[in-house]
């Protein structure tokens, strides 16, 4: 039986061992409704807050600043379209041109149905926005700048804490940041972010889950109307146990990517190496992207072509964001970049984790060496 692997971290993980082992021990026990006002309510919500002040500590924000959620996209669109609606007089939106599509859908719709104005940043070569752009855009009627602080396809990495502490003390829009792609790959500070997002399901944790980081002081509509769960932010009877067990997802997340660092910064020197050495492969990641993220092309095999090629030879990749995996438009995130047409519709994107070795990284330049030379 062919042995399968899988090289597609940024799509979604694997749960960790321990956080499903907790998980189904959670479930198993305290299965009753938060908000219920008998013993057994009482506890399961108790223990609720307590993950919540852990979460809260592990980013060093206040417990009052984390609302479950069920991942980023939630997140994303909460974020963008919960401050907007609480400062009706702020009819303007900076967001950049290769933010993830819940992001850019929420902005387009806010322009599309509500009238607002966004301005879509261009990036750099190396797929970064600049702080003197945002400083460009930025006006007095602007409700909120949000701007993705890891790219999802190449791992180009935005300067968030620069361009954060711009916007909170030279402007009077808030400043959310889309964490989804960041979390145990840089070094998070959220002293000068109002809002951030998060999702477990790229932690090894589990799928329907997530975090937005509000902070207190910021004005907010909910989207989801219900009850008081979640400060009256987000209706709807909470997921407890998935709650709880996100506490746990975070700081093993955090933890392992500081222990594993160097193992994955090890794994893409050995991947860029053998890629390197294929001719017409064409790196699109830039030098100094996060250690798990390498995007390449092939300009002679589009896209989709490579990828059913590497799936026949055992190995799971993608060549955008999942969310568009299923269209073959060129990567709108590379054509931003500046490269072509045929270079944005050609490529593929590899993600690692130490759960990754050396002998599969060897066996898929092997493999894409052996698909170039049948189909190039």
């Amino acid at each position: 039986m062919q042995r399968r692997v899988y090289l597609d971290h940024a799509s979604t993980t694997s749960v960790n061992p321990d956080v499903l082992k907790t998980y189904t021990s959670l479930l198993e026990t305290y299965y009753v409704n938060s908000e219920s006002l008998y013993d057994e309510g009482n506890k399961v919500y108790q223990m609720m807050e307590k993950a919540r002040e852990a979460i809260a500590g592990l980013l060093d924000v206040k417990p009052g600043d984390i609302l479950f959620t069920s991942g980023s996209s939630e997140s994303n669109t909460a974020a963008v379209k919960g401050v907007c609606f609480a400062c009706p007089d702020k009819k303007h939106i900076v967001t950049s041109c290769v933010e993830h599509s819940s992001i850019l859908n929420a902005c387009q719709q806010m322009e599309r149905v509500f009238g607002y104005n966004v301005t879509y940043l261009p990036v750099d070569r190396n797929g970064k926005v600049s702080l003197q752009d945002v400083k460009k855009a930025v006006r007095e009627d602007t409700a909120l700048v949000t701007l993705m602080y890891v790219n999802n396809e190449t791992g180009s990495i935005n300067p968030i804490p620069e361009i954060a502490d711009y916007v909170k003390h030279h402007t009077h829009a808030f400043m959310h940041t889309d964490l989804t792609q960041a979390v145990g790959k840089v070094p998070l500070d959220l002293k000068c972010v109002d809002l951030a997002s998060i999702s477990a399901h790229k932690l090894e944790g589990l799928k329907g889950s997530g975090i937005l980081v509000k902070k207190t002081f910021v004005p907010f509509e909910p989207l989801i109307n219900g009850g008081e769960q979640e400060y009256g932010m987000r209706g709807g009877t909470s997921n407890a146990c998935v709650n709880m067990v996100f506490a746990k997802t975070l700081r093993l997340a955090l933890e392992n990517g500081k222990k594993y660092h160097a193992y994955i910064a090890a794994l893409q020197k050995r991947l860029l190496e053998g890629l390197r050495s294929i001719d017409g492969i064409l790196i699109n990641s830039p030098e100094d992207a996060i250690v798990s993220t390498v995007n390449f092309s092939y300009e002679a095999i589009p896209s989709e072509v490579m990828q059913n090629a590497l799936n026949r030879k055992g190995f799971m990749v993608s060549a955008r964001s999942t969310c568009d995996s299923r269209s073959t438009n060129p990567s709108y995130v590379l054509k931003a970049m500046g490269f072509s047409d045929v270079r944005a519709s050609s490529c593929i994107r590899v993600t690692l984790s130490q759960r990754n070795t050396e002998e599969e990284i060897d066996a898929f330049v092997q493999a894409v060496k052996e698909i170039t030379e049948n189909y190039g």
